[in-house]
């Protein structure tokens, strides 16, 4: 059973993400449930992604402190969901900050150190800027793309069957700009 979260917030492609990693399991022979959560999406707000697969998969939903991998598209989300990851989890971090509604309104401030306190509870956490990363590569929307190589990298599954699940799940138009994107990540 594998068993990973994508948290970021609304626009940042969490759900195309969870399409690509279903479909790349679905093409390795494994049964596969997806869950989403939206929270005001259209409006910056957060979006959790629930991606499990296995032999078979009974559930849709990754429990507290059983997630294998959470991507984070987001350092704020990366610091709310990180407790959902198992001993020995795995944790990517995209390094862009976005300023939630009570930050941007100056009723709250934004919270100090979140690498540090990342790190205090996944010391071998990985940071990125996946945002320049897909800049690089075109277009910064492409930042999931960049994720999924960064996972890619750091999983047990041939870099081919993510690349076919990547060509498979994008909008045609945004293939090209996807695959370079999913290159830079993964060779990140």
């Amino acid at each position: 059973m594998m068993d990973i979260l994508i948290v970021g917030v609304g626009g940042q492609g969490t759900l195309l993400t969870s399409r690509v990693l279903g479909n790349l399991a679905v093409s390795l022979g494994y049964d596969v449930k997806l869950s989403e959560v939206h929270g005001m999406a259209q409006r910056g707000g957060s979006v959790v992604t629930h991606v499990r697969f296995g032999e078979k998969v009974y559930a849709p939903v990754v429990d507290d402190g059983c997630a294998d991998i959470i991507l984070a598209f987001e350092m704020l989300e990366a610091l709310r969901w990180c407790g959902r990851l198992k001993e020995g989890g795995k944790l990517f971090v995209n390094t862009q900050k976005i300023l939630p509604m009570p930050v941007i309104t100056g009723a709250e401030p934004y919270p100090a150190d979140i690498e540090g306190r990342i790190r205090e509870m996944v010391p071998d956490a990985v940071f990125l800027d996946a945002l320049s990363l897909a800049n690089e590569a075109g277009n910064a929307k492409a930042l999931n793309t960049v994720m999924v190589g960064v996972l890619a990298r750091h999983m047990d599954i041939d870099k081919q069957e993510f690349i076919d699940a990547v060509k498979q799940t994008v909008p045609a138009a945004t293939k090209k700009i996807n695959l370079l994107a999913f290159e830079k990540g993964y060779n990140a």
